[in-house]
Parts: structure tokens; sequence; C-alpha cells
């Protein structure tokens, strides 16, 4: 285990790593199997140590998160998000391409800002934005508010986790993914709860006028 960390701790503190952490944040963009949020809070808490330097990572981050949302939006522009249309009715794809254009249709910029912190929603998001030919300027305007607060929000998670373990920094990594994960369980619970509740509420205004019609 301790010879694992110091090869994690020497491949982090490689000035190579901030490359790389813009790779993966990049690719997780539109790919998000990919474990870009891990690799910013892995090397957000090695750098409460001193290195790598934090703010370094934040903006390596940021722009990679940019960069990536950006080939996911030019991807929808290209026909991406009609061929995720066209996937099967009850495929998991299909619904969140279909929540992102319902979703884009009503509130448009402040849902690309919150979907960044949805793994797979941001992805539905910003292919749809292409697709619908959303404008370059405000796209570029509110994605930019939403991968910077995104690294920031990254970044600090990990390195206040290293802080908090610092004579145990895998601890520090476990403790900085595991509180970003149920994060975001948090935020998928309270829209899956919102989702719910809209639907019973539209199922009770279409029984009442039968009801009343049966009375």
């Amino acid at each position: 285990m301790e010879s694992a960390l110091d090869l994690l701790r020497q491949t982090v503190t490689s000035p190579w790593v901030y490359l790389l952490i813009f790779g993966l944040t990049a690719v997780d963009a539109f790919f998000p199997m990919v474990p870009g949020e891990a690799a910013v809070i892995t090397a957000s808490v090695l750098a409460a140590g001193g290195n790598p330097d934090l703010a370094v990572v934040i903006a390596a981050a940021a722009f990679g998160a940019l960069a990536g949302d950006h080939v996911s939006y030019a991807i929808g522009r290209g026909g991406g998000a009609n061929r995720l249309a066209r996937l099967p009715a009850e495929s998991r794809r299909r619904a969140g391409s279909e929540w992102a254009r319902r979703a884009v249709d009503r509130r448009g910029g402040l849902i690309l800002t919150t979907a960044r912190y949805v793994p797979g929603g941001r992805t539905a998001i910003t292919l749809t934005m292409g697709a619908v030919r959303y404008p370059r300027r405000a796209f570029l305007l509110f994605d930019t508010i939403a991968a910077l607060s995104w690294a920031l929000y990254c970044g600090l998670l990990g390195y206040f986790g290293g802080l908090a373990f610092e004579r145990d920094p895998l601890r520090g990594i476990l403790a900085g993914v595991g509180l970003s994960v149920a994060v975001t369980l948090l935020i998928e619970a309270a829209r899956w709860l919102r989702v719910r509740a809209k639907r019973r509420a539209a199922a009770r205004v279409k029984r009442g006028p039968f009801l009343y019609r049966r009375r």
C-alpha cells in the first residue's frame, strides 16, 4: 500500500500532472466513464503538502472541462444529439437526452451551470445545446462559470481533505472522492423526487375531470 501511495505521489507531483488533469477532465466532459473528477480531487489532496500547486490544478481542471464541453457541443451541432434521440425508448441515454432537451428549453444557461455536477447530465446538456444551436457566446459564458465553479469545488474538496488527513493522504483521497459521490447522489435524489412529484401532480390533474364527471 505504501509503495502504491509513493508511486501515486511521484506521478501527481510530476510537472506532467497538469497536462494529465487537463486531458482527463476534457475527455470526461463527453465520455463520463473517465475519472476526471477523481483525478482533480487526488491531486488536490496531495497539494495540501505543497506539491502539486493547487491553483494550477484548479486552472488545468477548469480549462479541461471547458474544452471538453465545447467538444461535446460541437458533436451535438454535428448531429450527435439526434443520434441519441434514435436510441431505444427505454434506454437511459435516450431518457437523458429527452430530459436535457426539456431542461434547455426551460432554463438554458442555468441548467448548463448546474448540470456540470451531474455525471452524464452535463454530457446530455452540452450535446443538446449544440443540437438546438444554442448561441455560442452564451454557451461560452455559462460554461466558463460552470467549469470554474466545478474545478474550485473539486480542488477545495480535495485540499481540505488533504489537510484533515495530512498524515494519511490515502484517507484524504477516499474522503474527498466519497464526499463528492455523496453530493452527486443527493443532487440526483433531489432531481428524482422533483420529477416524481411533478408526475404525480400531472396525474392528479388528469384524473380530476374524470372523477368529477363520474360524480
